[in-house]
């Protein structure tokens, strides 16, 4: 399997993080998630830098989840709890930037890439933007309660629970109206509305965008343990034929075990 690759750059105060498999929409493997996890821990070090914007490769997905086919070697929910912890905690360093993050949706963000967008501070996207963790009708997995009290608190319960529940994707505009992205942009435009995005939180006080990212973060945080959830999805005979059928491209079948 092509492992792609999550790539940084540095251009004056602005980082750029690319996640860079476009043939899989930018699927994430676990070398792309560690990847991730080293660069959120070395901008922290960078003297000067004043935003950091995270973008996917090939102009039809920000990122299309974790790649599938990882999951096909979990054998029990304990495999799941291992999982969900190790990906909070790439998500958790995210969100611990010092400097603001600005998300480019251009296309598909999915699963692991919803999450990893609903823990950046500002989000923008293309009119093909689409979000949605579809995983009711084809996994049967869950999301952790952390990732659960990231989607509440950036779309609120109603779009949370129908997109959860209903297996739906949200368009642009709905993420528009329910506030997840600050504004929709023609592709054409997308480089330039991100190098105005980025001067203006150049031009703004570190300190206070700092304080304002972590009081924000503080004031969300759950402490809410979920494992007993995790490990009743990751566990089951369903989520286990849901990754058989995800990986064959035919529907699964289930039966609430």
């Amino acid at each position: 399997m092509d492992q792609g690759i999550t790539r940084y750059r540095r251009d004056g105060a602005i980082g750029h993080v690319l996640f860079d498999r476009p043939q899989a929409r930018n699927a994430m493997t676990w070398a792309m998630y560690d990847e991730l996890a080293a660069i959120c821990e070395a901008v922290n070090a960078e003297d000067g830098l004043r935003a950091v914007v995270l973008r996917g490769a090939g102009g039809k997905a920000f990122i299309a989840g974790t790649d599938i086919a990882q999951f096909a070697a979990f054998r029990s929910g304990e495999d799941g709890i291992a999982y969900e912890r190790r990906i909070e905690a790439i998500l958790a360093a995210i969100e611990a930037i010092r400097v603001p993050t600005l998300a480019v949706i251009d296309g598909w963000c999915v699963g692991g890439g919803l999450a990893i967008a609903a823990c950046c501070d500002l989000r923008i996207g293309t009119p093909a933007a689409q979000f949605g963790v579809p995983i009711a009708r084809t996994l049967g997995n869950c999301l952790s309660i952390e990732n659960h009290a990231r989607l509440l608190a950036e779309l609120g319960p109603a779009r949370t629970k129908r997109m959860l529940l209903l297996g739906e994707m949200l368009s642009a505009d709905e993420a528009l109206a329910g506030g997840f992205l600050s504004a929709i942009v023609a592709p054409e435009e997308l480089d330039g509305r991100i190098a105005e995005l980025a001067a203006r939180l150049a031009g703004h006080a570190p300190l206070t965008m700092r304080a304002t990212k972590e009081a924000v973060r503080r004031l969300t945080a759950t402490g809410i343990d979920g494992d007993d959830l995790i490990r009743l999805c990751y566990g089951s005979d369903d989520f286990r034929n849901g990754v058989e059928a995800f990986v064959a491209k035919r529907p699964a079948v289930w039966t609430g075990s």
